[in-house]
């Protein structure tokens, strides 16, 4: 978990070099953390340094699908397995509340793909017994929907056109939005390798 965490930590910069020190410090000592039931706030730390750094949310999913995958036996091993899904949510959160979006099919992609890892973390905790950490997590679940559903709605869709004939990019943002100006928004949504022929076929916000 850690060493996949340590992995998307830049290499450079303060906030970089904070977080892949912190990281280092707790695998570093992470048995005698274990043994002394001390573990949590030094991985709650190095999850907070991570995204100081500017780790994104989709590498903490990758992390988090990982720790998923992972089969610990013993008892300590899966409460570190739970607590480090935990964080990873918990950071995924932090993350997206400092989010700009441009369109509400992202925000959209965003919640679907946040769903099923809170509602296997919410079951979790319930079949535990842990009341504490599975109010948390619904708390934690309804906060960021509820961010994402009125972060979505002054957001315009995603609508596919279709031109006669490929078009530059000028020509078609000019066409779409009376603004050529939004060339390269076009270029960039659909990974256009040459802006001089713009496939026929596209997507474009709706406003």
């Amino acid at each position: 978990m850690l060493a996949l965490l340590l992995s998307f930590v830049p290499a450079k910069g303060h906030a970089g070099i904070n977080a892949r020190t912190a990281i280092g410090d707790t695998r570093a000592n992470a048995y005698k953390l274990l043994i002394e039931d001390a573990m949590g706030p030094p991985l709650d730390n190095c999850f907070d340094q991570a995204r100081q750094a500017g780790i994104t949310w989709q590498q903490l999913e990758t992390v988090r699908r990982q720790t998923e995958q992972e089969k610990p036996v013993s008892l300590g091993a899966v409460l570190l397995q739970n607590a480090g899904i935990r964080l990873c949510l918990a950071t995924e959160g932090y993350i997206l509340a400092g989010m700009s979006f441009v369109s509400r099919q992202q925000v959209d992609t965003i919640k679907e793909a946040l769903f099923q890892p809170f509602q296997d973390a919410e079951e979790i905790a319930a079949d535990d017994m842990d009341q504490m950490t599975f109010q948390a997590l619904i708390t934690l679940h309804g906060a960021i929907t509820n961010h994402l559903v009125q972060t979505a709605l002054p957001l315009p869709r995603m609508l596919n056109y279709q031109f006669f004939m490929p078009l530059p990019s000028l020509v078609m943002a000019y066409k779409l939005y009376s603004d050529a100006s939004r060339a390269d928004e076009l270029r960039v949504e659909n990974k256009v390798v040459h802006p001089a022929f713009c496939p026929m076929l596209g997507e474009a916000l709706s406003a």
